[in-house]
């Protein structure tokens, strides 16, 4: 019976008591320590994003930096606590039945694990605001004026309305946007259909595009380079590829090309005629390719491989030109067989000029009967 008493466990309370002593908790408060240091390395030295290309990208940077500062700390040490306590109270041989000792609690402890974080949120949330006030602020006096462009989302695709030249002209729309380096450029983004989200990565922003609201964000480009267009929010079948391209450009250049674009939709420039009245020669192989309808399509003259829209080798063997424009210009008039309406983009009479498109047209019945 003595030998019995002398193997039985420690009650839990006796376990508690002991437990409160300062040298049971240092190899915990070490190991955290450690653990935070190791953390909060390892989420500043990896490079979570791509390059910097606006001027709201360094301020969020540095935001996501003190955010990894601030929450490994505290990731550690709720998971060190209770993992501690699952080690140094867990239920030992023959305690199966056993209720935990009845424990009033530390009001002490509980003010302060309930006051630290919630001042640390509310620092977070203040320098969070700080920062987006500052983002969005619109360029001061003296300053480039600043570009309007409207960015509108259609299953699945993006188009790019810039401002006409003279007040109640008709804007120009592109399938890729441009914009000018080191001039403040604000979106207007808009959806035709389902929700969707603008994000250019290395300009940091994005924002939903909600049907019946007009969602806005300003940004600053500072690089020059091309960039990814990407949706960010699930809207469908094609939404993989419902990427287009941004490109920053010097101011002049983009001067240069936004006045190609309104001398085109006016109906001369590339596209139009040229000084001696003949028809601009328009590549239509290159129109298929620039414009990426390899990514959905399969056609062996082009060498693309596509399976999101049907086989044009197949689709358009034996079609005559008035077809294939209507298959283009109107995608959800005539489905094919095996394939959903709305996963064409219906926009390319307004993003392709006329001579573009009557090109890809040409293009496309001529490998048709080859």
């Amino acid at each position: 019976m003595a030998s019995e008493e002398r193997t039985a466990p420690a009650p839990a309370s006796e376990r508690l008591r002991t437990a409160d002593r300062p040298a049971s908790l240092v190899p915990m408060i070490a190991i955290a320590v450690i653990a935070s240091l190791v953390g909060i390395a390892l989420g500043l030295i990896i490079d979570w994003f791509p390059l910097q290309a606006s001027t709201q990208a360094e301020p969020i940077d540095t935001f996501y930096d003190v955010l990894i500062i601030a929450s490994v700390p505290m990731f550690v040490l709720v998971s060190a606590v209770v993992l501690y306590c699952a080690w140094r109270f867990k239920v030992r041989p023959g305690e199966e039945d056993m209720d935990g000792p009845p424990i009033h609690g530390n009001t002490r402890l509980e003010v302060i694990w309930t006051l630290i974080p919630a001042v640390m949120m509310l620092a977070l949330c203040t320098y969070a605001f700080v920062v987006l006030q500052d983002a969005e602020k619109a360029p001061a006096a003296g300053e480039p004026r600043e570009l309007n462009v409207k960015v509108v989302g259609e299953q699945f695709t993006w188009t790019f309305f810039y401002p006409a030249a003279t007040p109640g002209g008709e804007e120009i729309a592109s399938d890729e946007l441009y914009v000018p380096k080191d001039r403040s450029v604000l979106f207007t983004i808009k959806t035709k259909d389902v929700l969707h989200d603008f994000w250019v990565p290395e300009f940091r922003w994005k924002v939903d595009a909600v049907p019946g609201v007009d969602t806005k964000y300003r940004v600053t480009p500072t690089r020059l380079g091309t960039y990814p267009v990407v949706c960010a929010e699930l809207c469908g079948l094609g939404h993989a590829v419902m990427r287009q391209s941004a490109h920053v450009v010097e101011s002049a250049e983009f001067d240069r090309w936004l006045q190609e674009k309104r001398t085109e939709a006016a109906g001369g420039g590339e596209g139009g005629e040229d000084e001696g009245g003949q028809q601009a020669d328009v590549d239509g192989k290159s129109v298929f390719t620039d414009n990426d309808c390899g990514s959905c399509h399969m056609l062996a003259d082009a060498g693309t491989d596509g399976a999101i829209g049907p086989n044009l080798d197949e689709t358009l063997a034996g079609r005559d030109a008035n077809y294939i424009r209507e298959s283009i210009v109107a995608p959800n008039e005539q489905i094919t067989k095996g394939f959903q309406a709305g996963i064409m983009p219906p926009n390319y009479e307004q993003t392709l000029s006329a001579a573009e498109l009557d090109a890809l047209v040409t293009y496309l019945e001529e490998v048709a009967k080859g």
